[in-house]
């Protein structure tokens, strides 16, 4: 039962005399026999669907209708322009729920929050180095003064710039500085709502320490809260090992949900702990035995890329029995570091001329790379490179000169291991574990961990003093103090992003589904017509029963028709339905459904408030 010690004090009175009123007259309409009126200057303990806007109705669903259409249609956000969205009343509690147990966890790893400019300077970025690497994808504009700015994708720089400035003293170390905020990317096809968007909202971690012992013990604490966030949620989160890519740095991991939706290809073990994003993973191959004996070229494909400079051309040679499909264009940059994996169809550069403003001009020093699979074998190598006929080399139709064309042989890795081109198929061996198969599964990144080291302390002159004795790459123990840049780390969370992965993960035929951490409401109490007072008190009891938990409770409090509300809350996808129906008018039972669960029982007012945190629990 509540305990009334837990309850407002002025609500004492009404809620005791409902429980008093349900005891007795169990069969009775309750609140009609009662005249029980809540006085009107009472704040509610539960919010009113009434005082609540959700606009839902008015979109018909469609076939095959995604998540983030449900979104939409459950009125949670709406599209205000290309890959441009507006927040509304449910998806911002959903948001501030995910903000919420972020705060929880970085206030565990002693982390201080911050609030960061959406605006940053060019010359700033351009001390890192990092302007032309991204390219068309930064947000630029300039004030009236012409002095170029840009809206951040991520605030590295900007961090780096407040803290060296701030902190010069090894004693103000290890720092932990965090915000959340929007970023913004232009991204070329934003697709899939909040998932890949112009604007969006993430959480940043930045920390600093003097030492890089420190800064990797900082890096394992912020893994271990991060695992404790998403275990929180209940969902099938996958870490794997990830490379860094434009932020820098050489140790990172990625946090990945599951979903056919997903961008990304995250490659795991099923019989040991390995799990790698397709860019690191690699596999345990087959011993080579089949080999092309007789040197018969016309028993591979070639697959065709070109540089980001167009200064080099890529033959990619690989068995007849895959497809261009099957390429694998991470093997193919451990290679050449600046392949353009961005093109569709590479071989209108194969051209020793190029246009600009509509004249061709001529080009020079071109280089051509042969990388050959390990399973063509090496008299398949040979014969190739015993073969230099320009049908064979380059592509129909192009007017490369191969005698002024410097051409090169790959058969191995930098390592010199056998060379694989080929994609990760579900299947192949582990190379962690002797008996371990590895799966393949799409997934969207949910967070990102770096450990930075000096990649932008050092440009940007974040330095401490620190006693010589402390620092690892010195023998020194004499006290005397140098000086050295910071070790940093960043740790993201996609937070608008958490929103349209989860809608995925758990949306069904009839609507979305949350688990308890971020959902809008816990639950929702639904009176059917003519039962709207009983709803008011069955609200009231349950949102003053929780104890030092109370529950976050939605009454839907419109005069529609009970399917109808039903329906809808379906579609938001609360966790928990309290149905007063039929069942409440004869026999004070109350309809509870959980749909995740697949679970509906008729439970007593009383033996309410536990029943629907068992439910929650599991949520």
């Amino acid at each position: 039962m509540m305990l009334l010690s837990r309850t407002p004090r002025r609500k004492h009175a009404f809620v005791l005399q409902c429980l008093r009123v349900y005891a007795t007259r169990p069969s009775s309409n309750l609140a009609s026999s009662t005249n029980i009126s809540p006085e009107s200057h009472i704040q509610d303990s539960f919010t009113r669907r009434s005082n609540f806007w959700i606009p839902t109705g008015g979109i018909t669903a469609t076939e095959n209708e995604d998540a983030h259409a449900k979104l939409i249609r459950a009125g949670y956000l709406r599209q205000s322009h290309a890959g441009i969205f507006h927040m509304l009343p449910l998806g911002q509690k959903v948001q501030e729920k995910i903000e919420k147990l972020i705060d929880k966890y970085m206030s565990q790893l002693g982390a201080s929050k911050v609030s960061l400019s959406s605006i940053s300077s060019e010359a700033l970025w351009q001390q890192t180095n990092r302007l032309e690497g991204y390219g068309p994808e930064l947000f630029r504009l300039a004030d009236r003064k012409d002095v170029p700015l840009l809206l951040a994708p991520t605030h590295e720089e900007e961090i780096t710039t407040l803290v060296s400035k701030t902190i010069k003293s090894y004693k103000s170390l290890p720092l932990r500085l965090y915000q959340i905020g929007r970023k913004y990317r232009d991204e070329m096809r934003p697709r899939q709502g909040v998932l890949r968007s112009r604007e969006f909202v993430m959480k940043d971690l930045y920390t600093f320490d003097y030492s890089t012992q420190s800064a990797l013990e900082t890096y394992g604490e912020v893994r271990e809260a991060y695992s404790r966030l998403f275990d929180e949620l209940k969902l099938p989160y996958l870490v794997a090992e990830a490379s860094s890519g434009d932020i820098g740095g050489d140790l990172s991991h990625e946090y990945h949900l599951p979903s056919p939706i997903g961008e990304d290809n995250v490659i795991s073990c099923n019989d040991c702990s390995y799990v790698a994003n397709e860019e690191l993973a690699f596999a345990r191959l087959d011993p080579l035995e089949d080999a092309t004996s007789d040197r018969d070229i016309t028993a591979a494909k070639v697959w065709r890329g070109v540089s980001q400079d167009r200064s080099t051309f890529v033959n990619v040679w690989y068995p007849a029995s895959f497809s261009d499909g099957d390429i694998n264009t991470y093997a193919i940059k451990s290679v050449l570091p600046g392949l353009d994996s961005s093109l569709n169809d590479s071989i209108p550069f194969w051209s020793s001329t190029t246009k600009s403003k509509g004249l061709a001009a001529p080009r020079r020093n071109f280089r051509l790379l042969n990388i050959i699979d390990y399973r063509l074998g090496t008299p398949f190598a040979s014969a190739l490179q015993t073969n230099r006929s320009p049908e064979l080399l380059l592509p129909k139709d192009s007017d490369l000169d191969l005698s002024t064309t410097t051409t090169e042989y790959i058969t191995s890795t930098a390592d010199e291991d056998h060379l694989n081109v080929l994609k990760i198929r579900d299947g192949d061996h582990c190379p962690r574990c002797k008996s371990g198969k590895l799966r393949v599964q799409k997934a969207i990144e949910l967070g990102h961990t770096f450990h930075l080291g000096t990649r932008y302390s050092d440009p940007l002159e974040a330095r401490v003093q620190v006693p010589s004795n402390l620092i690892e790459t010195t023998a020194n123990s004499t006290g005397e103090m140098a000086t050295v840049s910071m070790q940093m780390g960043c740790h993201g969370i996609g937070v608008s992003r958490i929103i349209g992965a989860v809608a995925s993960h758990l949306a069904d035929e009839k609507g979305l589904n949350w688990p308890r951490a971020i959902a809008p409401f816990e639950a929702v109490v639904i009176p059917g017509r003519g039962l709207e007072e009983d709803g008011v008190i069955v609200s009231e009891y349950l949102a003053n029963s929780q104890g030092h938990r109370p529950l976050d409770l939605l009454l839907d409090d419109r005069s529609t028709s009970l399917p109808w509300k039903m329906g809808d809350a379906d579609l938001v996808g609360y966790p928990v339905l309290v149905i007063l129906g039929k069942g409440w008018s004869s026999d004070r039972l109350c309809e509870v459904q959980c749909r995740r669960l697949s679970s509906v029982s008729h439970v007593r007012l009383e033996d309410l408030p536990i029943y629907i945190n068992q439910l929650l629990s599991q949520l």
